[in-house]
């Protein structure tokens, strides 16, 4: 009685999962069961192919697109298939497992679910390529095959997305008219939000002759009596610029760049 508790015991903890567990010297793939035929092919790898009727067989897609920050975004359908994770490593059940990605045929990530993010650093780190794979497996690491051939999918990895920077021309610019007369500014100095990255025009006008300086960003220009002279720059660096006149020793305003 005691030996058959324990049987019904460890019968209902297993939860109806095939077992993992092998004899010594077997590996999993020879304590599967009969879920599908063995075959003496693997898949390139040392992974043996699992041959299973096609109809009803487990099936993958797979589409790629750049990522906006780095790489791409791999999406993986599957029919007839569900990914188990937590069964790695056990015993083959029919329409169960994981992914492998390959590059170019050669192993590159293992995958546990539908989607996954490949960043750019792991495509140049396996030689770069532009054939992705994507390839069934059951929890015993065997391929899925069928006619002898790994269930697998494949698509192009286009050129990943890249943040630009546009050039100071193409962006829009921010432009302040300032004008100088009797030792007085025109408009009275203040302060002016500067987003980083942007065009800066400076427009002054001084009816004495006189030099423009922007501190921090060490810009200059003469400022001839009576004329109205334009000072570009880009605002590449963050923090609080005064702009002032040298000789007359003017504030003509303050900008803040953020």
């Amino acid at each position: 009685m005691l030996t058959a508790g324990v049987l019904v015991l460890g019968a209902s903890a297993c939860g109806g999962r095939a077992t993992t567990h092998h004899k010594p010297g077997t590996s999993h793939e020879q304590a599967g069961g009969s879920v599908g035929r063995l075959l003496d092919a693997d898949d390139g790898s040392g992974n043996r192919l699992r041959q299973v009727d096609a109809e009803g067989a487990p099936r993958v897609s797979v589409t790629v697109r750049p990522d906006s920050e780095d790489g791409w975004n791999v999406h993986l359908s599957v029919r007839n298939f569900r990914f188990t994770p937590d069964s790695v490593g056990g015993a083959a059940l029919l329409g169960r497992g994981h992914a492998r990605l390959l590059l170019d045929g050669h192993p590159l990530a293992r995958v546990y679910g539908s989607w996954f993010h490949l960043p750019a650093s792991l495509v140049r780190a396996a030689g770069g390529g532009t054939g992705l794979t994507a390839r069934l497996y059951a929890d015993d690491h065997t391929a899925w095959a069928v006619n002898a051939t790994p269930v697998q999918a494949t698509a192009s990895l286009a050129a990943p997305s890249a943040k630009t920077t546009a050039p100071p021309e193409d962006r829009p610019a921010t432009t302040l008219d300032i004008v100088v007369s009797h030792g007085r500014v025109s408009p009275a100095p203040g302060r002016t939000e500067i987003k980083k990255g942007r065009t800066v025009e400076l427009r002054v006008r001084s009816d004495r002759a006189d030099t423009l300086h922007v501190h921090g960003y060490d810009k200059e220009a003469r400022l001839p009596a009576g004329r109205t002279v334009t000072l570009t720059f880009t605002a590449d660096r963050s923090g609080l610029f005064e702009v002032e006149t040298h000789e007359s020793d003017l504030l003509l305003t303050q900008l803040v760049v953020r």
